[in-house]
């Protein structure tokens, strides 16, 4: 089928494909321009940012899980205003948007992060509320509605800039947690990410991850996010920039089903560098197949009819 349609607006930000990359798992792009064109990507979300650089959690911090890896970098980045320097000129090089995704312990450092990049060349801003909140005893900022709500009202008045908000699987309720994003002025949501996990080495007796737990992603979490993802999108009308163990095309089409609006790829990355095109083409494939001219069309558009 010719003339496919791929544009996905965000709710103000307009992507040329609905195929992203995961902050975290891509760097800022350096690292794979040999392996693929990163103007075919519709978003790159960047490494997690904070106010100053940091240099991530010692010992061991990643393990291999059956379908995923655990992670337990702790935001190993170099800053926020070495990315405003350095890295924003050189991805501008590119055909993509640039969203920077935004951490912090307090409320005041993510009003600072918003702050700052408010007038900066980005696209769109991404808060990440699964940092944790060292005035609520180290708790999540996601995991708890009240304080959702406090720092996602104080960050949309401290910027302008499209804002996303990504959102933590490990809670009770996330639909609630979505309704109370969304009327604080969110204008997209994604999730999930990542779950809660552990890994032991048994011979030694002890947890592999220096810091004993961290972050479960991959293939191994993609029906827990597919579910979250309908869920959330039963619950909000904004879009929804879905994620979580995807590595193809096949994978995506799910998620768009299910109710994203878009996809970003995380894990997929490390065990394959060209994985966003591979991604991208196997989208292409199923819409012809299907006969739907627009990638559009696909969320939410389950068959329920038993």
């Amino acid at each position: 089928m010719n003339n496919l349609d791929l544009k996905v607006d965000l709710n103000g930000l307009i992507l040329d494909n609905p195929v992203t990359v995961a902050s975290g798992t891509f760097g800022f792009g350096r690292e794979f321009e040999p392996y693929l064109d990163l103007n075919e990507i519709g978003a790159i979300s960047v490494k997690g940012l904070t106010l100053e650089p940091r240099q991530g959690n010692e010992g061991v911090r990643i393990v291999e899980t059956p379908m995923g890896m655990i992670n337990s970098v702790g935001l190993q980045n170099p800053g926020v205003h070495h990315f405003i320097e350095h890295e924003i000129p050189y991805l501008r090089q590119f055909n993509t948007k640039i969203i920077a995704n935004i951490n912090g312990n307090t409320t005041q450092e993510y009003v600072r992060m918003a702050e700052i990049l408010n007038s900066e060349d980005v696209d769109s801003i991404e808060l990440n509320i699964s940092c944790p909140n060292v005035k609520n005893g180290g708790l999540a900022f996601g995991t708890n509605p009240k304080v959702v709500e406090e720092v996602v009202k104080a960050v949309r008045n401290a910027t302008d800039k499209h804002l996303i908000v990504k959102l933590t699987p490990n809670v009770t309720d996330i639909k609630e947690i979505a309704k109370i994003v969304e009327a604080n002025g969110a204008n997209c949501i994604s999730l999930i990410n990542t779950v809660t996990g552990m890994a032991i080495d048994i011979y030694q007796r002890k947890p592999i991850l220096k810091r004993k737990s961290g972050g479960l992603s991959g293939p191994a979490v993609k029906p827990i996010a597919i579910k979250l993802v309908h869920d959330v999108y039963q619950a909000v009308s904004i879009p929804i920039l879905g994620m979580g163990g995807i590595m193809t095309g096949e994978d995506a089409v799910e998620f768009m089903l299910a109710g994203a609006d878009a996809i970003a790829i995380g894990t997929g990355n490390f065990v394959n560098p060209t994985a966003v095109i591979d991604v991208k083409k196997g989208i292409e494939k199923y819409l012809e197949y299907m006969e739907i001219k627009s990638v559009s069309k696909l969320k939410g558009y389950l068959n329920t009819v038993e």
